[in-house]
């Protein structure tokens, strides 16, 4: 039971990650479940290539979640302790890049909820 909501939260995650707006937080989530929602930068913006990345996130740890991880095209990068604001990303080298939150577990496994942006840098 418990893995089939999180595939749920996954997929719906995944789902709201496609549109060309900023990223929605999952809905329908029941209290107490960690929740992620990433304001900055939007899915299917296009970045200079020399430009730091500003990420600006809200993140709700609840459930196993402990803090939560950020990569770049599955690389981590950073791990988030703070559950509301911004990071820096260095500039990327150009293409399509994917910039993801994954909570994790305090093993530091991620726990199946994340948020994903694909950005194009160039």
């Amino acid at each position: 039971m418990k893995r089939q909501f999180l595939v749920a939260i996954f997929a719906a995650v995944a789902l709201t990650a496609c549109d060309k707006k900023p990223a929605e937080p999952s809905v329908d989530a029941p209290a107490g479940a960690s929740r992620i929602n990433i304001s900055t930068p939007a899915d299917g913006d296009k970045i200079d290539a020399n430009a730091q990345i500003k990420l600006a996130y809200d993140i709700t740890v609840g459930g196993e979640g402990d803090h939560a991880h950020l990569y770049v095209d599955d690389r981590r990068i950073a791990m988030l302790r703070q559950m509301k604001g911004s990071y820096m990303i260095f500039p990327l080298d150009p293409g399509i890049r994917e910039i993801c939150i994954k909570v994790v577990n305090s093993n530091h496994t991620p726990i199946g909820v994340s948020q994903c942006v694909k950005v194009t840098v160039g």
